[in-house]
Parts: structure tokens; C-alpha cells; sequence
């Protein structure tokens, strides 16, 4: 089994700018930049990703050939549902928005982390914010919200890096994730359904 090569930062720009510079220098797989704070976090859309000191935030770049069982549409579905995984086993109140953000729901539904994926040169700069510790008040479509849990960010980190290493399969994933999307859509979707590479069907 493959092994990861991790770097650590106190505070960084931005993971995933980069990792993504770094792949212009350098020939990079199962390589993973994390950090508890980042100054210019990107998202979606051309958003930003703000977050406090204290959450995790974190990229990885893995070649492309490696996981070319997952629809490439679908890559940021495929990587956002293994950290939902592994975040539902400390809090069971959590629900996903599509394609790939995680939210937690008590009144209403929050959003506590985000996966943005990048592919250049053949590889797969995926990048997730989590917010582990604190939430931020921001104006925009949706609420943020916070994890609260007392488990430190590296273990969350490597339980993800972990199951990354195991690769688990598409169906598998599709079919979990479907589960979740089915118990979510009542909070953003209305009546949608899900195509077999988890598009939505129009």
C-alpha cells in the first residue's frame, strides 16, 4: 500500500495555491499540505473559505490514473462523502448538500466543511476545510457552523488519508452517498434524483 508524505504548516495562504505552484516544480503523489489556520482559503465559485485558527484545513494531490474507477465528474463527491464518514462518527447530525458540502443540523442546516478539486497535469489537487473547532459569521447563502468536537485535527486528518489509501469503490460510495443525498434533499433539493455518477438527473 502506498504511503502518504505529509507537511505541516502553523499558518499558510492556502493549501491548495500551494500545492498547486508545487506541482509545477514537481512530480507529486499521495502528497498532503495541512494546516490549523490559512490566511487566503479559496472555495468554490471563485468564494473564498474563511475559517478561524484552530480548524483544519488541508490539500491533497494524488495522479489522476490512480483513482480512475470514480466518474470524473464526480471526484469531489467521491472524496467529500469519505470525510462525512469519517466526521458522522463523532456527530450523527450531519447531512450533505450537493454535490460535496457538509452540513450540521440542529434548527437549521449549517455548513461545516467544503471540498474543492482542481485537475492539472493529471493529477487531482483536492482541497477541504473543516470546521472543527469554530464557526464563522458570514453573509451569504448559507449558515456556518462548527463541529465542537475534542479530537484533535490530526487524527481527523489521518482517518481521512487512511481511507483514501483504501480506495474504496465507486458503487460503494455511490450507494452511501445516495442514502445521505435521499435524507438531505428535503433541506435543498425538493424532489431531486441522482444520476449513477451521482449528477443530478435534470
Amino acid at each position: 500500500m502506498k504511503k502518504w508524505e505529509i507537511e505541516k504548516f502553523d499558518v499558510i495562504n492556502s493549501t491548495q495555491k500551494y500545492l498547486l505552484k508545487k506541482i509545477e516544480k514537481e512530480d507529486l503523489n499521495f502528497y498532503c499540505v495541512w494546516s490549523e489556520f490559512q490566511t487566503d482559503g479559496i472555495g468554490t465559485k471563485n468564494n473564498k473559505w474563511v475559517g478561524e485558527k484552530g480548524n483544519l484545513f488541508f490539500s491533497f494531490v494524488i495522479n489522476l490514473n490512480e483513482f480512475n474507477f470514480v466518474p470524473m465528474q464526480s471526484i469531489s463527491i467521491y472524496f467529500s462523502f469519505i470525510m462525512y464518514e469519517i466526521l458522522h462518527k463523532y456527530k450523527n447530525n450531519l447531512i450533505i448538500k450537493w454535490p460535496n458540502d457538509i452540513y450540521i443540523f440542529d434548527e437549521i442546516p449549517k455548513k461545516i466543511a467544503g471540498v474543492l478539486v482542481n485537475i492539472k497535469r493529471k493529477k487531482i489537487i483536492c482541497g477541504i476545510g473543516v470546521n472543527t473547532k469554530h464557526s464563522v459569521n458570514l453573509e451569504g447563502e448559507y449558515e456556518s457552523g462548527s463541529l465542537d468536537i475534542d479530537i484533535k485535527n490530526d487524527k481527523i486528518l489521518q482517518d481521512f488519508l487512511n481511507s483514501v489509501l483504501k480506495k474504496p469503490l465507486w458503487e460503494y460510495v455511490f450507494n452511501k452517498y445516495k442514502k445521505v443525498f435521499d435524507k438531505s434533499k428535503r433541506f435543498f433539493y425538493d424532489n431531486a434524483k441522482l444520476n449513477k455518477d451521482a449528477t443530478l438527473k435534470r
